[in-house]
């Protein structure tokens, strides 16, 4: 807006930085009708937000400015052709007039910019002439679900009962009583707009009588109501996929609410959030667990028996291993979504100390203690036995 900094596009809009298209379409289109000029005579704020809705959009439909927005920001846009600035309430007018003069077929369409925005919006709607009313998209559906970690391993399923909207079986989604239709709207004359005068300008409007379908029901179907939509209860089984990551959402194409008037269904979208294991943890493919080590082990090298996500399994501890040492089983992690390999599992070794030993125990310690501080008492060979000594005639000098 002028005279300040430029709101971030996706705040304008009120969508995630990760919205698809279509909900970006979305919300622009509600923005654009609820801040329409027409509607909101001598209103400067919603003038000034419907401006900057346009430009919002104008943006993030387009993918290649919508790459450098995400990039560079206001700065990355320089003065790409097709962005929509509108100085006065004129222009505004005057692009309304051209966007529905052109797309009732009188002036050819409007050209570029912000006409072009309309066009993709409402085409369909207002667009072709008598009975224009095309069809519509459903709107999209969203489920969460929650799934054992040891199941997103293997993967999955789950059945869901959803409730939404389907086309009416009974007047096949056009609200009309059976064997009668729908007739023309005789408020718009089945054009879907009405045409108002405003000064010099000629404005169009949805008409509110058809909300733009350029026909009315005076006979309803009596199963919808009037609607040509009636609610569905229905079980859908959702496959969830070996090694997907906790907060994945998934797109079903096609199972959302009805679309109107011959449209498309929506999508629905199901999240996954992946429950937490007792012992396991999960870093990209791999997985990770602490396994406690007797003393004995860690010296003299055992082998030992892991729980892995397949069942359990057997592992060789090393003579000589120290606390906190990974040891890697390949291959016993997770299934990478997109190639199927899979992870490793690294198991973290921790040396085990009773908190209260048995007699006989305490005394072999004791025993051990007293090898360890002789003097001249060879240690195990190698980089750690040279550190004792040093650290052992460092305190001797002390």
């Amino acid at each position: 807006m002028a005279g300040s900094a430029k709101r971030d596009f996706y705040e304008v809009l009120g969508v995630e930085r990760g919205a698809a298209p279509e909900d970006i379409r979305k919300a622009y289109r509600k923005l654009a009708m609820q801040h329409h000029p027409d509607r909101n005579p001598g209103n400067k704020e919603a003038e000034e937000k419907f401006k900057e809705a346009a430009e919002a959009y104008e943006v993030l439909r387009d993918a290649d400015k919508r790459r450098r927005y995400d990039q560079f920001g206001h700065a990355g846009l320089g003065g790409a052709a097709g962005e929509p600035h509108f100085s006065n309430p004129e222009d505004i007018y005057a692009a309304f007039q051209e966007i529905f003069g052109g797309m009732r077929g009188g002036r050819g369409g409007a050209p570029g910019g912000f006409g072009s925005i309309f066009e993709d919006i409402f085409a369909g709607g207002a667009a072709g002439g008598a009975g224009g009313y095309g069809p519509q998209r459903g709107a999209s559906l969203q489920v969460e679900l929650q799934v054992p970690f040891l199941e997103t391993a293997r993967g999955t399923s789950r059945t869901i009962d959803l409730r939404r909207h389907r086309s009416c079986p009974d007047c096949s989604g056009s609200g009309a009583k059976p064997g009668s239709r729908p007739t023309r709207c005789s408020h718009c004359g089945g054009q879907g707009v009405v045409v108002s005068r405003r000064g010099f300008f000629t404005m169009q409007s949805t008409c509110p009588r058809c909300g733009g379908r350029g026909q009315e029901v005076r006979d309803p179907c009596a199963k919808c109501r009037g609607s040509g939509q009636v609610p569905e209860s229905s079980k859908i089984e959702i496959r969830i996929p070996a090694g997907i990551e906790d907060s994945t959402r998934m797109r079903v194409a096609g199972e959302g609410e009805s679309g109107e008037a011959g449209g498309p269904s929506g999508d629905l979208y199901v999240v996954v959030h992946v429950q937490p294991h007792e012992f396991f943890t999960r870093h990209r493919d791999d997985v990770l667990i602490e396994m406690p080590v007797s003393y004995t082990q860690a010296v003299l090298g055992a082998t030992i028996e892991v729980p892995t996500l397949e069942g359990r399994n057997r592992l060789k501890v090393p003579k000589g291993t120290p606390s906190g040492r990974i040891l890697r089983m390949r291959g016993q992690g997770f299934p990478n979504v997109s190639t199927g390999e899979r992870g490793d599992l690294l198991v973290r070794a921790v040396v085990h100390v009773p908190e209260k030993p048995g007699r006989r125990e305490e005394e072999l310690v004791r025993e051990l203690s007293e090898v360890e501080t002789k003097p001249n008492t060879p240690h195990s060979a190698g980089q750690e036995s040279g550190f004792f000594d040093r650290l052992r005639e460092y305190f001797e000098n002390e």
